[in-house]
Formats: structure tokens, sequence, C-alpha cells
């Protein structure tokens, strides 16, 4: 980018810190967008004299940038954190991380920065789960309502596993994209962040100061530690990208991973209530195996759930029975309406 570009950047992020101050209701976070609004035109001001252009350069905000705006006035500045990291507005860890408490002493290395927002088994578990309930209920749903409409069972077969193959390869689609475009917008993110601290290191560590002292930290000893992280570049890059983006790498992951494990979590849910047709039981039980299975299925993720929840297991496996069964028994009501009338 020119210096003309850079200055465009930083005076529309000085803009839009000005929005999210006057739409923040904590004084403190406010007061920490107002601080970095008067940091953002200060290099606004260098990047204007580099560029060699004159002081009353007019700036007008872009559609993008109104249209935000009127979206944080609204919805408020938490509520858009992603729409506002990809505009690369900084701050917006205090969304995420609760004020430091009295006494609390301050990180003093990249690990220690990093350590509250690590990803755990714990949440790769509970999308596995997820994926599986989503197959489960999605393929249960059709299978029971191409057997209400009366078709045979090589029939229900055929369509439950075009279900299955369509929603494990939609899901893994989509996640897919999803984990790309995260990807990708931290690529970029880091890599202007990356310029930023080539070129003005002292203007990054006091934005990183106002950050932990928003948290309740002596802005002395927050501008201390910011100064001695900055000076290991590679480490200041991370710890910029969790701090002033509000982005954690190590929550990304590979693309191609959460496509596949969306894949199998799903795909483990679906051919669930295809099991019974698969090994050829009589047609007069087939209907019923399904339905037994499916209900019992539901009836175990709904216990695992529940170990994210909080609630009591018995009962959150008894509602997502009830759950599953009442998307089954309109499924199947109106497959059988439909059969009747293509009869």
């Amino acid at each position: 980018m020119t210096a003309l570009d850079n200055w465009y950047h930083e005076k529309e992020s000085a803009w839009l810190y000005l929005q999210v101050a006057a739409a923040e209701p904590d004084p403190r976070k406010s007061q920490l967008f107002l601080r970095l609004a008067a940091a953002a035109e200060q290099q606004a001001k260098s990047w204007l004299v580099a560029s060699g252009q004159s002081a009353d350069q007019v700036f007008l905000p872009t559609l993008r940038a109104r249209i935000v705006a009127r979206l944080i006035r609204r919805f408020g500045p938490r509520s858009l954190r992603p729409v506002l990291a990809a505009m690369k507005l900084r701050g917006l860890s205090v969304y995420s991380a609760e004020p430091a408490p009295a006494g609390h002493v301050m990180p003093t290395s990249l690990s220690e920065v990093g350590a509250r927002h690590r990803s755990s088994l714990g949440g790769n578990l509970r999308a596995s789960v997820f994926g599986m309930n989503d197959g489960l209920l999605s393929n249960a749903s059709l299978v029971l309502g191409v057997a209400g409409a009366g078709a045979a069972n090589n029939y229900v077969l055929m369509t439950g596993a075009a279900g299955l193959l369509a929603g494990a390869l939609s899901m893994a689609a989509g996640e897919y994209v999803s984990v790309r475009t995260q990807r990708e917008m931290y690529e970029y993110q880091i890599a202007l962040e990356r310029d930023e601290v080539a070129q003005y290191p002292e203007e990054e560590a006091e934005e990183l100061a106002l950050i932990y002292e928003a948290r309740g930290v002596d802005i002395e000893k927050a501008r201390e530690v910011s100064r001695s992280l900055l000076s290991r570049p590679d480490q200041a890059l991370d710890v910029l990208a969790r701090e002033e983006l509000g982005l954690n790498p190590d929550d990304l992951g590979s693309p191609w991973q959460a496509a596949i494990s969306s894949f199998l979590a799903f795909a483990c849910g679906a051919v669930i209530p295809l099991l019974p047709f698969l090994v050829r039981l009589p047609s007069s039980y087939t209907l019923t195996a399904t339905i037994t299975l499916t209900a019992l299925a539901l009836f175990i993720v709904g216990m695992v759930l529940s170990l994210f929840t909080g609630r009591d297991a018995l009962r959150g496996a008894i509602r997502m029975v009830l759950i599953g069964g009442a998307a089954g028994t309109v499924t199947f009501l109106v497959g059988k309406l439909l059969g009747a009338v293509a009869a």
C-alpha cells in the first residue's frame, strides 16, 4: 500500500473507534477506544507527511464503514466483533477477557499471554457431538418421511444413503469454507500488523498497553511489559493478534481437517437410522427398529451434551428424544399424506 492508502486506513480506523466508543456503555472500554482513535489519528498524520499531501486532505468514510457504524449503534460493538476484526480494529479482546483482578501479574511471555485462549479437546468433542446429532436428526427424519409415503425398503435405503452423502458433503464444504475464510482473514490481518510493528513499534506497544489498562492493569506496568513483548517481533505478532485484533490462531485449525471431521461426524449420525435397512431386517420390523435405534442414539447424545451444558443428564437425554421424536413424527405424517395424495 502507498503512504496515502495507509493514511486513509488509519483515518477510517480512527473514525470507527469513535463510533465504537460512543456506543460502548462501559466507561473503561469506551476510554480505551477513544485513546485508540487518538493513536490512529496520530499515525494518520505521520502517513500524510510521508505521502507529501497537504494537511487539509479530506477524509470521507467508505460506504462499508458507514454501514458498520450504523450496525454498531444498533447492535453494539460486542456483537460485531468479527466485522470489526475484519476491518482491523484493535482492542477487541476486551470483549472476550475479564478485567484483571487487583494484584494480577501481567504476562511476561507468549505462553502466559495466550494461555487463556488455548483450544481444548472439549471444544472439538462438542463440535463432533453436534455434527453427529445433526446427521442423526436430519437423516432419521428423511428416512421416516420416505417410509411414511409407503416406499419400499430399497428406496428408503437409497434415499437415506443419498441424504447421508449430501448432508455430510454439505457440512464438510461449509466447514472448509468457514475455516479457510478465517485463516485468510488472519493471514491478511497479521501481515498488516507485521508491517506496523516494523514501522512504528512504540505506537504498537502503547496500543497494547492501553488494552491491558482497560482490563484494570496499572498503565506503567502495562507499558513495561508491552515494550518487552514488542522487542521480540515473532512473539509480538502472536500477542498482538490475540490482544489487539481478538484473533486466536490456535482456534483456526486446518480447513481440510475441519472438513473431514465434519463429514465423518455427520455421517456417523446419519448412518444410524439406515442400519436396520442395511442388515436386511424383515419389512415388518424395519421401521420399528429404525425408530428404536434413533431414539436410543438421541438419548445417548442428549446425555453427552449435558456434559457441556452442565444440566441434568437424564432431563437432557429425554428432551433430545422428544425433539427428535417430534421431528420424526411430523415428517412421517407429511410423507404419509403425500403418499396418499400421490396414490
